[in-house]
């Protein structure tokens, strides 16, 4: 539009000119032919501006439609929609990449008003950055790892085997390659490329260029260690886009890697005979699946977050429900529902302890207070964001409402101790893909500075609520346990992080899963060692019961 633009100034100004002012150009027929050589370049002008802003409006409408239809699907459950993480990461992309895009589209005194006015929004709405963006797609990256999701299901909104979304377009699968890029994160930029690519064939409204996708897919295959396959869409892309100069480079570095390999493989073979022995250690998958034991704790987390591995037949089997109520005279009339997760250390289940409408007084109160959750720096004692927790969180006082101080009462009653030296009641909201690794809730002997301005000594017992079902993942994981316990709203979890003695109880070590789909709401009491004195016998060794 610029081109066209600049060619009517510059007509208007031969035009207006002195020269063909005085020259009275209706009579000269020669004259008159420059002048339809004017109006031809005018009229062409005029031609490919029009076309340029029926193709502007073309795009416009194919997003308008594109984005109304989908903001029509959320609008009939927005939680339902909301929860799904493929939808979560549409809605940021959206909000990102596509909206940016409809702005640069944009270019007149008209349309000016109106990019004006969405700059504006900027500053009284909400708006996800280019961060949110990274982090919306990475979250994806670690449920497809996590949960061996197939890329192409995914593609397509299936996630195990539901369909909860629509399919995503060449351009959002591009997009997650690029972030996936970004981060030097190849093996995940290979997959999506991968999948943009064959979905770009099969769409017929293209958003990117074909030459787009072969230049991440040809350089991320490259660093994958496929390099004649990189050199195989080199040349494909060089079909497209004959000058790319960074596709001509990379064929050079390519051609030269490939004559290097080679003579690095003749030299092997001239050389001394290789013995035959594979020196390479076992992968995890190659394994005895029987030797769980032996599996690093990174695998053990993600089996059991799919459900791969459980406790043991034996130990299940001693695992019991009960009515209880712990000599409490308020139990006596309404006893808790008792069910053991593991015997030990000892791990239970408190089903409907959290009414409804305490769940919502806590989530309400919590909501406007979330902020990026934390953790301690076991070395400084600072609590700072860490990527291996993905969630925000709040803190609530027992005094802000009366549901809040039940809820703590119910802590002592199911617990049997005291919560005048507990930390106040952590609320919690896990996101797209949210997240916390294996962790102790305790501190470590190392760790002096950890809870030192409580001065209420360590942890020495936590109350998990959850105040959510969770549809698929989420569940809270003990890897050395193999125990999960699945999210189920109203439900509490109860275990001891310390031993009689004092020490810590690393078999504790737990983790959050990632949530697969649907949203998270989990609360923490964690009740500390000063106060506890006359209400849990102390011991000289771990092994006290």
């Amino acid at each position: 539009m610029q081109t066209f633009l600049v060619l009517v100034v510059g007509a208007l100004l031969v035009l207006t000119s002195p020269y063909y002012g005085k020259a009275e150009l209706y009579t000269a027929l020669a004259d008159m032919e420059e002048l339809l050589e004017t109006e031809g370049v005018l009229i062409q002008s005029l031609s490919t501006f029009i076309k340029a802003q029926e193709d502007m409006l073309n795009r416009l409408k194919r997003y308008q439609s594109d984005l109304s239809r989908e903001h029509e699907r959320a609008g009939q459950d927005v939680q339902s929609y909301l929860s799904n993480p493929i939808n979560a990461y549409t809605l940021v992309k959206h909000l990102t990449t596509d909206w940016k895009d409809i702005e640069s589209i944009l270019d007149d005194s008209k349309i000016k008003e109106f990019q004006y006015n969405i700059s504006n929004y900027h500053a009284v709405l909400k708006f996800p950055t280019d961060e949110d963006l990274n982090g919306a797609a990475v979250a994806l990256m670690r449920l497809q790892d996590t949960y061996k999701l197939d890329t192409s299901a995914v593609a397509r909104g299936l996630i195990n085997g539901v369909q909860y979304s629509t399919a995503l377009t060449a351009g959002d699968c591009f997009e997650l390659g690029r972030q996936s890029y970004n981060n030097k994160d190849f093996y995940h930029t290979v997959q999506w490329m991968t999948e943009a690519l064959q979905r770009y064939d099969e769409e017929n409204n293209k958003t990117i260029t074909k030459a787009d996708i072969l230049e991440y897919l040809a350089f991320s295959t490259y660093m994958e260690g496929n390099v004649h396959t990189a050199l195989e869409m080199t040349d494909e892309l060089l079909t497209l886009v004959p000058n790319h100069n960074r596709a001509i480079g990379n064929r050079v570095y390519y051609l030269q890697d490939i004559s290097q390999r080679a003579l690095q493989k003749k030299k092997g073979e001239d050389g001394e005979a290789s013995s035959g022995l594979n020196s390479q250690p076992l992968t995890v998958s190659e394994k005895k699946l029987g030797d769980i034991e032996e599996l690093p704790e990174r695998e053990l987390y993600e089996r059991l977050c799919r459900g791969e591995v459980t406790m043991s037949p034996a130990k299940q089997a001693r695992l019991k429900c009960r009515y209880i109520h712990k000599d409490n005279p308020f139990l006596f009339l309404a006893r808790l529902r008792e069910e053991e997760a593991c015997l030990s250390p000892r791990i239970v289940l408190y089903h409907n302890v959290l009414a409804d409408a305490e769940i919502e007084t806590i989530k309400h109160l919590a909501q406007p207070r979330l902020k990026r959750a934390t953790v301690q720096n076991y070395k400084t004692g600072e609590l700072e964001v860490a990527s291996y927790r993905i969630s925000k969180s709040a803190w609530l006082r027992e005094e802000e409402h009366h549901h809040i101080a039940t809820v703590v009462q119910r802590v002592e009653d199911m617990t049997g101790l005291t919560c005048t030296t507990a930390e106040e009641l952590q609320v919690v909201n896990y996101g797209i893909g949210g997240h916390y690794e294996p962790h102790f809730d305790f501190a470590r002997r190392g760790e002096k500075n950890a809870f030192k301005s409580l001065g209420t000594g360590n942890r020495i017992a936590t109350t998990l609520f959850y105040m959510s079902d969770v549809p698929q993942g989420g569940a809270t994981v003990f890897p050395h346990l193999r125990v999960a316990l699945y999210p189920q709203k109203g439900t509490a979890a109860f275990w001891f992080n310390l031993h009689r003695n004092g020490e810590g109880d690393y078999r504790t070590r737990h983790a959050a899963c990632p949530v697969l789909t649907g949203s998270k709401w989990v609360s923490n009491k964690w009740l500390h060692e000063r106060g506890q004195e006359l209400l849990r016998k102390c011991g000289l060794t771990e092994n006290e019961d």
